[in-house]
């Protein structure tokens, strides 16, 4: 059964590519608000419609998908959700859009299950990509000699010393589950600590967590954590 209510706005410069997309979320009761063949175009596509998801081609003409990303995150539309449409995976480009504030992205080849369960999934706030493969682009495009990233985010000294280990941690790659058996808690705790932890670095899903942990050298991008700060109070 449908659940009616989703919106969304599809960006592509290849037409079949939006016609496509647009049937298939069409049959799902997902409604396709607009429809963009650049990025500028997505941008005011945007603002028209107010959509909750928008699939983004990364590379259009005029204003690629990154830009016009940036600029609809950073525009005040706070419950719009970005994925990226590339046709490689661990193209660089995906790295300077999830940066930029997307919620993950596919592959143009994905199923249409896929591609329904991916769109309804961001919408709920969640994050499409899987903390791992979010590690192995950031190890491989990650710059960490840029200067300033970690005064950028000065949050993190508002961070307790447990929500520092489970964001180092996720950032490893670890579930819910996983993080709940490593550090002996419930799944439910696990989940508190990672919204407070969002909620503290103003970050729109773990996605983000995971490139800020790089970003600002809390993980080293070979993929060891730093050694978490001692714990010794009760879980919370």
């Amino acid at each position: 059964m449908s659940r009616p209510g989703l919106r969304a706005v599809v960006a592509d410069d290849q037409a079949l590519v939006r016609t496509g997309f647009g049937m298939i979320l069409a049959a799902d009761g997902i409604e396709v608000t607009a429809e963009a063949a650049d990025g500028a175009e997505a941008v005011a596509a945007v603002h028209r419609t107010r959509p909750d998801v928008v699939l983004m081609d990364i590379r259009m003409p005029r204003m690629d998908g990154i830009e016009a990303t940036r600029r609809i995150l950073a525009d005040g539309q706070d419950s719009t959700r970005v994925i990226i449409l590339t046709t490689y995976d661990l193209d660089h480009y995906v790295y300077a859009a999830l940066t930029a504030g997307a919620s993950g992205f596919l592959l143009k080849d994905v199923s249409p299950e896929h591609l329904v369960a991916a769109v309804r999934l961001v919408q709920t706030g969640d994050a499409l990509l899987a903390p791992s493969i979010t590690r192995r682009l950031i190890e491989r495009f990650a710059r960490r000699e840029e200067p300033g990233a970690a005064t950028a985010h000065r949050e993190l000294s508002g961070l307790t010393p447990r929500e520092l280990e489970v964001l180092r941690l996720l950032a490893t790659g670890l579930s819910n589950a996983e993080l709940a058996e490593r550090l002996f808690l419930s799944p439910t705790t696990v989940k508190t600590h990672i919204g407070r932890i969002l909620s503290k670095l103003d970050l729109r899903d773990r996605v983000q967590a995971v490139v800020l942990a790089y970003e600002t050298g809390l993980i080293a991008p070979e993929g060891g954590a730093r050694p978490p700060a001692p714990w010794s109070g009760p879980s919370r």
